[in-house]
């Protein structure tokens, strides 16, 4: 017999968090444990955006060397709660993989016919 029956559901909880403007939002996020307190201050959503600016930084670095004529790169992101601090985890998304680039490439019709 399986214990499909007795996995666990990740937590989920709404929590505040505090914008770099100072405006405070709230957010669904996994709890992914560590220390729980009982009472904490709001946390910043800096971890969150410093992923997002870390993982475009890395994107663009790598295709400014492959150059192609166009490119899309998606990717989603959940927000987990660990110890008071929120973290940004990458997920999977609508396909199989948990970034999907689009790379483009074609010939240049040096030529234009009228």
């Amino acid at each position: 017999m399986g214990d499909e029956g007795n996995t666990v559901k990740p937590k989920t909880e709404i929590v505040k968090a505090t914008l770099d403007n100072g405006t405070v939002i709230h957010i669904q996020a996994m709890s992914l444990g560590g220390e729980e307190r009982v009472a904490y201050s709001i946390p910043s959503f800096k971890e969150v955006t410093d992923a997002v600016e870390g993982i475009a930084q890395a994107m663009v670095t790598t295709l400014k060397k492959v150059k192609p004529q166009g490119a899309s790169v998606e990717f989603g992101l959940e927000i987990g709660l660990e110890a008071g601090h929120l973290t940004a985890l990458l997920v999977k998304g609508t396909g199989t993989a948990n970034l999907k680039i689009i790379l483009e490439w074609g010939e240049i019709n040096e030529s234009v016919q009228s």
